[in-house]
């Protein structure tokens, strides 16, 4: 009796979800379920339903510090009011974090956007990038002071992108090792740094330059504290 030959079906392999339509069936709602080995695009962010604030940066996944020193907000708090004071750019507008940022490369499709960071103080002089969800788009100025959870790693990615992007002017203040470094776009559109450690010296912005201000000023304006944090 010859024997019936068996054969076996080809599956198509299984269709790869993406994190976009794993989202669309499941949003997420926790921290937790995130895979920080994933890549996230700004969809995806978007998407997320919970408080926890989170920075992209080239699609993957940042935390932020649970909770800024008082240091960190003192500081944050003076500069934006010495700004907002003098801030006579037409059309130049200030935001305090928390405020997205989005960095595309060519699209400004959600889906094709991977780097969305909050920086502490920006300064966008183009309405066409601010809408409803922040900035798309570099701003002028962008300011940052570190906090006890920042790595370098994440440091140099910002340095990076920022540049990348086109920011004019970037700066970096470290409240406990008292230095500020500002880096500004050359003719080459690449960050040259004026130097750090400023902490008594008047300061003054390329970007912005009706702003001059001495960092030591700013520690002195601490309401009934008069130390460093």
């Amino acid at each position: 009796m010859k024997k019936k030959s068996i054969t076996t079906a080809k599956r198509k392999p299984a269709k790869i979800k993406t994190y976009r339509s794993i989202l669309d069936d499941e949003p997420i709602s926790k921290v937790s379920d995130i895979d920080f080995s994933g890549t996230y695009s700004y969809a995806d962010y978007f998407s997320w339903k919970f408080d926890d604030r989170l920075e992209l940066i080239r699609g993957k996944v940042f935390k932020m510090s649970p909770g800024p020193s008082t240091t960190h907000q003192h500081l944050c708090g003076l500069l934006y009011i010495k700004l907002s004071a003098v801030l006579s750019c037409p059309g130049c507008e200030l935001f305090i974090s928390p405020f997205d940022v989005r960095l595309p490369k060519k699209s400004t499709a959600d889906e094709d956007i991977y780097t969305v960071i909050q920086p502490d103080i920006c300064m966008v002089c183009d309405q066409n990038k601010i809408d409803e969800r922040g900035c798309i788009g570099a701003p002028d100025l962008i300011i940052e002071i570190l906090s006890t959870g920042s790595n370098k790693r994440e440091l140099i990615d910002k340095f990076e992108i920022y540049e990348e992007a086109g920011v004019k002017e970037y700066w970096v203040i470290h409240p406990k090792k008292k230095y500020f470094y500002i880096y500004q776009l050359n003719e080459h559109q690449k960050y040259q740094s004026t130097g750090g450690n400023f902490y008594n010296k008047e300061l003054i912005s390329a970007v912005f330059p009706e702003f001059k201000f001495n960092l030591e000023d700013l520690y002195r304006a601490r309401i009934g504290l008069g130390k460093w944090g």
